[in-house]
């Protein structure tokens, strides 16, 4: 699709009284990496909002900009530094390079390239993950020692299912340089439909698969009563046909997680 067809769709639906945000989404859903940038597409609904009936590009004074010299990548190298997710749209807006000259640029001079960031669920600080890495290793050793097995290990969590799929990855491209990483983004909450299960699994599937009624919360009386007294009582059920010995229950500290009634009632059991 040309940009003029781009702009002639936000023309129309700006017309019609739609939004910026729903026209850019509907375009993006139609044309997913190739759809103009949110900013783009707000950009000219503005323009049409204002009364503007062209839909062609403003003409620019004096010779278009499109050699390789320092400045222009030095220019193009700040555009990406400052965002990311920046499209050839929002490079060109910025730095009135042709199309060409940027996909050069990028490519050829600054060697980067366009990748989806990875989700993370948290983001973590250094004492955190200095945490994590030291239980890792201590646990890592049991294994080698044939003190654990991964097999009687029950993992627990909550979780929240959403009713449908929210984002495209594309939306989350971003420029990196050759030798780089993908980025990470942490995930957001999102004003949409959605309901909370609570899972326990582990490696040979899963043991309780609890849906949380709509409208309830998980406290630690919820918990022991819903899910865990289901979960000991399938353990109960394993233990009897596989002889397994030594289950351990692995759960993260949420206030639930931790309360003093359920530690009781888990060394009880």
């Amino acid at each position: 699709m040309t940009n003029e067809f781009d702009r002639y769709y936000i023309k129309v639906r700006t017309i019609l009284g739609i939004d910026a945000k729903t026209i850019y989404e509907e375009l993006t859903q139609a044309l997913g990496s190739d759809a103009p940038s949110d900013r783009t597409v707000r950009r000219w609904a503005q323009r049409f909002r204002e009364g503007r009936e062209d839909i062609s590009d403003d003409p620019r004074s004096g010779r278009p900009i499109s050699v390789l010299t320092d400045e222009n990548i030095e220019r193009v190298r700040q555009v990406i530094e400052e965002d990311p997710h920046s499209t050839y749209d929002d490079i060109i807006a910025e730095t009135s390079l042709s199309h060409g000259t940027i996909h050069r640029i990028i490519h050829d001079c600054l060697k980067m390239r366009k990748v989806v960031s990875r989700w993370v669920a948290h983001q973590l600080n250094d004492e955190q993950k200095q945490t994590r890495l030291r239980i890792c290793r201590q646990n890592l050793e049991k294994f080698r020692t044939g003190t654990w097995r991964l097999c009687y290990i029950i993992t627990g969590d909550e979780t929240w299912i959403y009713h449908r799929q929210i984002g495209r990855k594309s939306s989350n491209a971003t420029w990196v340089g050759e030798n780089d990483p993908p980025r990470t983004i942490v995930r957001r909450n999102r004003s949409e439909p959605r309901t909370l299960f609570s899972l326990f699994f582990k490696t040979t599937g899963p043991v309780l698969i609890h849906k949380v009624d709509k409208g309830k919360t998980i406290d630690h009386n919820y918990y022991i009563e819903n899910c865990l007294k289901p979960v000991v009582n399938e353990i109960r059920k394993q233990e009897k046909s596989s002889r397994l010995k030594c289950i351990k229950l692995l759960h993260d500290n949420g206030p639930p997680h931790r309360h003093r009634d359920v530690i009781d009632y888990l060394i009880e059991e």
